[in-house]
């Protein structure tokens, strides 16, 4: 189509967001009106933190609120239940009502750090599926909402046709999930005016499933656009690492590992990264692109501290880069690297190594702390540890009491005696 009118749609094109969309001429005629378009995004509370996996949508909300338009961050509380089947092998673990509630709550405090809620022309909303999908009555809803959907069109969808293709169990409850999220995007226009919804590319048959769902039952007009999902281009899926997802949570990573992944971009995903996932001006980013050599070092730095900002605030972003500038250019053993005490008892007696890196998360695993000792990754105090068994005693602490762990060139942890 011809260039969006709408500064909306100007800004999600200009920083690559927009994959695909069900009416672009009218989605851009809506967000050039003069009312704000009121647009969500869901997610589902399996855990007490949202990861990177999930930024690009968080910065989508942002943006669109930036743009003078309404965001909604929808919390399944209700379909967390179900258990979404998209990009799944298996059936997700079922958690409880409370699990459920205490991981809304946690996640909630990470979007405060990227949406305004309560303040300004635009306010963010956070609401709970659960208040609607909870009360449903199954016969009422089956012929009201059940009637639209046909077996045929669910089987054709991704999310079932995986499961089936490689015959893993796909439940009733699971084949469920569809349906509820069509319902959601419904509600939502309802009850709040809602006009689009946002997702990955995963999400697409789900969004065009409630647009569907809406025209048929005489609801608003919707739209929905999808951003693809992001892939590094050495082909890797954003957010796994070795170590694990990269969480959004203070609690599950520290600022300055979540630093650290950033500083760590290949050189190639800089300027793409710059777009997505910050808000530095796209005529800056076109020149840090263009940088080569070891000027694209600066580049990273400068994407870890401006994502890290984001995510954390400014305060632990600083602190995270002056901790790798300490750690890296001088060698030093700085306080802002992620810390875990252990009892000097139990250093006096002497910590198998592969242990210890494990209990200073720098692996998931025994298994996997075996595994990086013998590779050559695992270091204590900087000197590479040749056997996994090595005992790690109180003779390796420091005056402070401190020692330190290393994963390779670029994770750090310090052990504390207490």
């Amino acid at each position: 189509m011809a260039p969006y009118s709408s500064q909306l749609l100007q800004s999600f094109d200009a920083r690559g967001y927009i994959n695909q969309c069900t009416d672009p001429e009218g989605l851009d005629r809506l967000a050039a009106g003069p009312e704000p378009v009121v647009a969500y995004v869901g997610y589902d509370a399996t855990a007490d933190s949202l990861h990177v996996g999930h930024l690009v949508s968080i910065m989508m909300l942002r943006c669109l609120q930036r743009a003078g338009h309404r965001p909604i961050v929808l919390m399944g509380g209700g379909t967390t239940k179900v258990g979404d089947p998209s990009g799944k092998d298996e059936t997700r673990r079922l958690l409880t009502g409370e699990q459920i509630a205490a991981n809304i709550a946690a996640i909630e405090r990470t979007f405060r750090n990227f949406l305004e809620f309560d303040s300004g022309p635009n306010p963010a909303l956070l609401v709970n599926n659960a208040d609607w999908l909870d009360g449903l009555a199954y016969i009422p809803f089956l012929r009201d909402i059940g009637r639209h959907f046909t077996i045929n069109r669910m089987l054709t969808f991704d999310s079932v046709r995986m499961r089936l293709d490689r015959e893993q169990p796909l439940t009733f409850l699971e084949f469920n999930y569809m349906i509820l999220q069509a319902y959601d995007f419904l509600e939502l226009g309802r009850r709040l005016g809602c006009r689009l919804q946002m997702g990955g590319s995963d999400q697409w048959g789900n969004i065009v499933n409630g647009i569907e769902l809406a025209r048929r039952v005489g609801g608003h007009e919707l739209y929905g656009l999808t951003t693809a999902l992001i892939t590094t281009a050495s082909g890797a899926k954003m957010g796994k690492t070795e170590a694990g997802a990269v969480w959004l949570s203070p609690d599950r990573l520290s600022p300055y590992d979540y630093w650290q992944f950033w500083r760590n971009t290949e050189d190639a995903d800089v300027g793409r990264f710059l777009r997505l996932f910050t808000e530095e001006p796209l005529d800056e980013i076109a020149r840090l692109e263009q940088l080569g050599g070891a000027e694209i070092n600066d580049a990273k730095k400068l994407l870890a501290t401006r994502a890290t900002a984001l995510a954390h605030g400014e305060a632990a972003a600083r602190e995270a880069g002056e901790t790798a500038r300490r750690t890296f250019e001088q060698g030093a053993l700085a306080d802002g690297l992620p810390t875990v005490e252990v009892p000097r008892s139990e250093l006096e007696s002497g910590i198998p190594a592969f242990q210890l890196l494990r209990r200073a998360g720098l692996a998931d695993s025994n298994g996997e702390a075996r595994r990086l000792i013998k590779g050559g990754g695992g270091k204590l105090n900087d000197v590479r540890i040749d056997e996994a068994e090595t005992p790690v005693d109180a003779g390796a602490l420091n005056a402070d009491g401190i020692l330190k762990l290393s994963a390779g060139r670029k994770r750090h942890a310090l052990v504390r005696a207490v």
